[in-house]
């Protein structure tokens, strides 16, 4: 960077110059696990190898900076600017919009309810005939309660009057 480094930072990363952003992402991750103070707490050794990680992360996980320093350009100022890289892809630019005609947008809005049952209809189908034969059981088992009530009062009511009636022919006698 500003003076000759010992060790590039492609080494540092431990990934070859031609290595991918996905490859570069990966190792640092690795890395920065394997070094981080909180793992190591009270290495010195191993915090200064953390911040030697991220300082390359810093520069390689960078498009344009990584261009500057292969090219030899990056100065320290840049570098002590740069932000850190979120780890996430960078978002493609938004698509080129045509003009909307009267008071129209140009594309339609996204439909979440069609993709959601595209990618999920056959389990929504699945889970609706489950809920529609609970309840079927459900008012199954309600039924035959309550007809096993009505029956047992009936059946009771039957057996009072068989009572009632014995009582009665034998109190007249």
């Amino acid at each position: 960077i500003g003076e000759a480094p010992r060790r590039t930072l492609y080494e540092v990363l431990g990934v070859p110059p031609t290595a991918t952003a996905a490859q570069i992402k990966a190792a640092y991750y690795q890395q920065s696990f394997r070094f981080h103070p909180d793992r190591n707490a009270g290495s010195a050794a191993a915090a200064e190898r953390f911040a030697a990680v991220s300082e390359a992360y810093r520069v390689l996980g960078s498009a344009a900076l990584r261009r500057k320093y292969d090219r030899g350009a990056l100065s320290r100022d840049e570098l002590s600017g740069a932000p850190r890289p979120s780890g996430r892809d960078p978002a493609p630019p938004p698509p080129a919009r045509a003009p909307a005609a009267r008071g129209h947008s140009a594309t339609p809005p996204f439909d979440f309810d069609a993709f959601y049952r595209a990618h999920y209809g056959a389990q929504l189908q699945r889970e609706r005939a489950l809920r529609e034969r609970r309840e079927r059981l459900r008012l199954f088992r309600e039924e035959a309660a309550a007809q096993g009530r009505l029956r047992l009062l009936t059946e009771l009511t039957a057996g009072l009057l068989v009572v009632l009636g014995f009582a009665m022919l034998y109190g007249f006698k």
